[in-house]
């Protein structure tokens, strides 16, 4: 009984983890902060499908995580006044999901929303084509010399993709969306003002000198921002009065080894690795990822595009490399490390 109390106590603060993220999102192009090329070519596009009555032409966003392409694709589903359909390339095994889906859950217009679209299955990938381009779906029926194509009529939709990894996109699926953007990290103004927002919407008291700081140590991401929004708010209620403070930001930051740099014990843990454990490199990312012990997806997508924007590791042909900045931010003398 205990058990499936802790079972339901997890999964409660997960809804409600994840209902305060979709809280947060901003609801319209006015409100989204940051990416302005973006938006401004949204908002032409946008217009323009309207102004013709069209649906909106497929979309793909791609970007390292969190930095606002689930909420972009929400966005243009309301300022083109139509639903919009979630789903992400795994759950998509079968053609069959995707018949489904195109031929009984959207409408003319309606956006479908395809998150990790890298990961689709190739026969879903080529069924996708005709639904793209002629919006005709074509599925087999039987097997061997009995079986037949039945061609259906899909909905005029926009597909939009969104991935962390257009690397693995297929050139004939990425050849097939009209509008493609990359989404780049956020300067520190443009967090300060997101996490002026968030703390708005959830009622906590914060100077901007606290929010800067939060900025600062975010990596330039809106939803590592607003995590550390929620817990400079549990260090500003228990060793404050309640105000998110530039001391009691930093005092949560350090409590959280999360330096001015915006780097936490793990990417701490990964210039040690390149510098101590590899002279500093070149070194393949399967081998680094290995000395820290984290999966090569999570090392490539999640943690390096930081460090390889904020000037930490460089890559080279033949590996990863760490900068003169890698050594300065952790004392070190350049040249220093020892190889196996």
């Amino acid at each position: 009984m205990n058990n499936q109390n802790e079972v339901l106590s997890v999964n409660q603060l997960a809804e409600e983890t994840n209902g305060m993220e979709a809280a947060l999102r901003p609801s319209s192009l006015e409100e989204f902060v940051g990416q302005d090329k973006l938006k401004e070519n949204l908002r032409i596009f946008i217009e323009a499908a309207r102004t013709r009555a069209e649906a909106l032409d497929h979309c793909l966003f791609y970007s390292p995580p969190g930095l606002g392409k689930t909420t972009l694709a929400n966005i243009l589903a309301k300022e083109m006044g139509v639903n919009i359909k979630t789903t992400s390339g795994p759950v998509l095994a079968r053609p069959g999901d995707l018949a489904a889906m195109l031929t009984t859950e959207l409408s003319e217009g309606d956006i479908l929303f395809v998150d990790e679209i890298h990961r689709l299955n190739p026969a879903v990938e080529e069924a996708l084509y005709p639904a793209m381009e002629d919006f005709t779906f074509f599925i087999n029926t039987g097997k061997g010399a009995g079986s037949t194509t039945l061609k259906l009529a899909v909905p005029k939709f926009t597909l939009v993709g969104a991935t962390t990894r257009s690397g693995l996109l297929t050139g004939p699926l990425r050849d097939r969306f009209g509008i493609v953007f990359n989404l780049g990290f956020y300067e520190i103004k443009e967090i300060t003002d997101i996490l002026a927002r968030s703390a708005r919407l959830l009622n906590i008291a914060a100077d901007r000198a606290g929010l800067a700081e939060l900025a600062k140590r975010s990596r330039g991401t809106p939803r590592i921002a607003n995590r550390l929004l929620r817990r400079a708010r549990d260090f500003a209620q228990v060793k404050g009065n309640g105000v998110i403070t530039q001391e009691i930001a930093v005092t949560a930051m350090n409590s959280l080894d999360i330096d001015n740099e915006g780097l936490d014990s793990v990417d701490k843990r990964i210039l040690e690795a390149l510098i101590d454990r590899f002279g500093g490199g070149p070194v393949g990312v399967e081998n680094l990822a290995i000395a820290v012990s984290e999966a090569v997806d999570t090392l490539t997508d999640a943690i390096e595009p930081y460090l390889i924007k904020a000037g930490f590791i460089a890559r080279t042909p033949r590996g990863r490399v760490a900068t003169k900045k890698a050594y300065d931010h952790l004392g070190r003398k350049h040249g220093e490390g020892l190889l196996f």
